[in-house]
């Protein structure tokens, strides 16, 4: 079962969050296929979100393949994203890392912003045979 947690100071609209939240835990292998979402009254009980929004995220998802909707019996799961378990040691090393950071003094913003560079060399498309291409290499393009 995944419990949403919504930011109200994020800037990010609240079904954004619900639909980010619901990727994040089917990449996680947290939400597997036949798995039940919420219903949406249980969603805002626990987020004190207005029922539409939560509709809103949950009709998201299904245009994106993601959920379906079973009338009378609620949402479920369809697919999975990614493949990062919980449990990889992946995430072992990178927790450690967050710990390590968080040592050093840095903020929570820091860190993501550090992380979000780090992925961006990494992820952006543009790496070459030797790695990731320099800022000249794409500037002389």
């Amino acid at each position: 079962m995944i419990d949403y947690r919504i930011d109200r100071r994020s800037g990010v609209a609240t079904y954004v969050q619900i639909v980010q939240q619901t990727k994040q835990a089917l990449r996680l292998g947290l939400l597997e296929p036949g798995d039940k979402l919420p219903a949406a009254r249980e969603v805002v009980e626990a987020t004190a979100v207005n029922p539409n929004t939560v509709l809103k995220a949950y009709r998201e998802l299904e245009r994106e393949g993601l959920v379906e909707a079973r009338r009378g019996l609620g949402t479920f799961v369809r697919r999975t994203l990614g493949a990062a378990p919980s449990d990889s040691p992946l995430r072992g090393e990178l927790s450690a890392w967050a710990a390590r950071a968080r040592a050093a003094g840095l903020e929570r913003e820091d860190v993501a912003a550090l992380f979000a560079a780090v992925l961006d060399e990494h992820f952006d498309g543009t790496e070459t045979e030797s790695g990731t291409e320099s800022e000249k290499e794409r500037d002389d393009r």
